[in-house]
């Protein structure tokens, strides 16, 4: 596929998707390019590669062996870690957020907004805490950098540099969602057996 075409990364991504949609969300994960093979054990993971190998060889699709690796037991994926105990934040995006400078407007507010919301699922109540933040970015707001803004802005740093880890969801049984609501927010948790699997908040 040419270099340059606006639709190409879509495209792909879709080429992707349709010849690996049996293996989704059971043993892989595509993000255009790249391929997540994941297994509980190395038997099954000789077996989902393969599966893989295969159906790349039928689909005429060809990897680069020297951008490949195999056998990992823990792996860097779009801005995550991915191990045996769960999924953390990539420690150098941590760095990235505890080095930010503060906002001086409502553009400085986005982009820490982005960063951070990025990973939301990791911080409980992220959109209340955040609430006085994205008021900022509002075009009938005056940028007025006060005491809530300054709070707000500290606690997410602080809380993406304690983030937890979150336990991968493990079989279709024993999901719990607790809830909660005020006026500032709306909020949630997903668990399994006891383990956090994801916050949500809006």
């Amino acid at each position: 596929m040419s270099f340059g075409l606006t639709d190409a990364p879509a495209a792909f991504m879709d080429l992707m998707n349709r010849a690996c949609r049996p293996m989704l969300d059971r043993s892989v994960i595509v993000f255009i390019d790249d391929i997540l093979v994941y297994s509980k054990n190395e038997g099954d993971h000789a077996c989902h590669l393969r599966e893989v190998f295969e159906t790349l060889r039928k689909e005429k699709l060809y990897g680069k062996f020297s951008k490949c690796a195999f056998w990992l037991h823990e792996v860097q994926f779009l801005g995550h870690v991915i191990n045996a105990d769960g999924i953390l934040v990539d420690p150098s995006k941590i760095q990235a957020v505890t080095n930010w400078s503060l906002p001086k407007n409502p553009t400085n507010v986005r982009s820490f907004l982005g960063l951070a919301g990025y990973y939301r699922r990791f911080i409980q109540d992220f959109a209340k805490i955040a609430s006085s933040l994205t008021k900022l970015t509002r075009k009938d707001v005056k940028f007025v950098w006060g005491e809530d803004q300054e709070k707000a802005f500290q606690e997410l740093k602080s809380k993406l540099t304690q983030a937890p880890v979150l336990t991968l969801p493990d079989g279709p049984d024993d999901f719990v969602v607790y809830s909660d609501a005020s006026y500032l927010g709306l909020g949630c948790v997903l668990m399994q057996r006891g383990k956090v699997i994801a916050y949500a908040s809006r």
